[in-house]
């Protein structure tokens, strides 16, 4: 049965009471609301002010979706160092050593991780004073003596009131892929690192092109004031850093029981330590402290305003509802006022509840809003406590819900309940869906003046059929000659 379609189960006087309180907290902080920024850039790409000097860590984008082809399965993506000009030798893109690239999973709605999957890596360069190359002939295996730059990992699975896990400890990631000549089967780069893991499911960090679609002059006026600016993906042709695991759905579902508790939130981040600084050399000291945040797409980019930015990227989720500034901007957002400006397309009236529950608290019937559907909250989840419950901003999976035969898009909006916002696979088209939902479109009833969008409808290179289903990266410069 369709989760959204489906009867609902009777309210819980104490679940719609946590949930009214949320909702109250939410109205009565938007008075509260900071000065307008302008628009941000594509998904987390270089977001905030701070994490834009450091894309190491800059977290690009965050996907989770029930695995087409392994229904009783979940993958979740997470990219990272956005912009990656495919020929940018000699040092290429490596992974920071030391620092923490975790993806995280909330499966009570409390705003903190119940399971965190941590990636650690370290590098080990044998170029030394001989030469400048990443490598100094053609690497077909990871183990080719001609690969000369080799980065490594420990993922850990950390659960809260349990020790650490050690899921693999000295796993390879794949390379940046240096070209034709030097790679001539990436592929089988990416697929000797991928990792078996203990209990089932898979894992690989790897290179990737950037799964993200979309025309990036919307920056310039709304696609130039005129609509005329659209229909390019910009971002076609570079390349991020990509973790992809492949787990278990009872591994995510709390107390492992994906039947009655198939919610679950997903966001990453990344931590990193203070660096000492002398001639040539950086060091890492002191406490981890986190520096970039993703859950949601295009929230920290188009709803929190620019002042408010680096310290979103710095809070966890538990923290969102306490921050009036940021509530404020989900229920009065900047978006629609700028396309009534510019476009004279009126904006929904405010406060946007609808908007709340996409963003903070998921789609549910007991979250007493705007949709009377079951969708993606973690309020269905029918053993957590929901005196427990948060507002918090997370990109939240129903595991229940079927995979769709033919995926749509436009997800929830045109029918397809499995796409965004009920989590985000990689062809879900989140600025369409974005602009649709800003102006104030429900399932089945898009708005007709934007039924064109941006003009970019998938990517410029198809997804994977298979795990990881990240398309392989770029190995052509970005400006070719016309």
């Amino acid at each position: 049965m369709n989760p959204v379609l489906g009867r609902a189960r009777s309210k819980s006087p104490v679940r719609t009471a946590a949930t009214l309180g949320v909702m109250s907290l939410a109205l009565a902080t938007s008075a509260l609301a900071g000065p307008g920024a302008g628009v941000g850039s594509a998904s987390s790409h270089r977001e905030a002010p701070l994490i834009a000097a450091d894309p190491q860590v800059d977290n690009t984008d965050v996907y989770a979706f029930t695995s087409p082809d392994r229904a009783d399965t979940v993958t979740l993506v997470a990219n990272w160092l956005p912009f990656q000009e495919p020929n940018g030798g000699p040092n290429f893109y490596p992974w920071a050593d030391g620092a923490h690239y975790d993806i995280n999973i909330d499966s009570q709605g409390t705003g903190h991780p119940d399971l965190t999957y941590r990636w650690t890596f370290h590098t080990e360069d044998q170029r030394g004073t001989n030469t400048f190359l990443y490598n100094n002939g053609v690497v077909n295996n990871l183990t080719d003596p001609t690969l000369l730059f080799h980065q490594y990992y420990t993922l850990q699975e950390l659960r809260h009131g349990c020790p650490p896990r050690t899921l693999v400890e000295h796993g390879t990631a794949a390379p940046s892929d240096t070209g034709k000549a030097s790679m001539p089967n990436y592929a089988q780069l990416r697929n000797q690192a991928t990792v078996q893991l203990p209990g089932g499911g898979q894992t690989v960090a790897t290179q990737a092109a950037d799964p993200f679609f979309l025309d990036l002059r919307v920056f310039d006026l709304l696609y130039g004031a005129n609509l005329k600016e659209t229909g390019q993906n910009t971002l076609a042709g570079y390349n991020v850093n990509s973790l992809s695991i492949q787990v278990p759905k009872s591994e995510l579902a709390f107390k492992g029981d994906v039947g009655r508790n198939p919610v679950v939130g997903v966001w990453s981040s990344t931590e990193k330590q203070t660096l000492k600084l002398s001639p040539g050399k950086a060091t890492a000291e002191g406490r981890f402290v986190q520096v970039s945040r993703l859950g949601n797409p295009l929230v920290n980019e188009v709803v929190v305003p620019a002042g408010l930015k680096d310290a979103f990227n710095a809070l966890p989720p538990s923290e969102d509802h306490n921050q009036p500034a940021l509530v404020a901007k989900v229920l009065d957002p900047e978006v629609p006022k700028l396309v009534q400006a510019i476009y004279g397309l009126p904006a929904p009236a405010t406060p946007r509840k609808d908007l709340q529950e996409i963003f903070l608290t998921g789609i549910a019937k007991a979250a007493d809003g705007p949709f009377a559907v079951d969708l993606n909250s973690q309020l269905m989840n029918q053993d957590i406590d929901v005196r427990q419950f948060v507002a918090a901003e997370e990109l939240r999976l129903n595991m229940s819900t079927p995979v769709t035969a033919k995926p749509d898009r436009l997800g929830v909006l045109n029918g397809d309940f499995q796409g965004f916002p009920n989590g985000r696979r990689p062809g879900d088209d989140v600025v369409d869906i974005a602009l649709q939902v800003m102006e104030g479109a429900t399932p089945g009833h898009l708005i007709p003046a934007l039924a064109a969008g941006d003009g970019v409808n998938g990517p410029d290179v198809p997804f994977g059929a298979a795990f990881p289903y990240v398309a392989l990266p770029y190995a052509k410069a970005v400006n070719q000659p016309h």
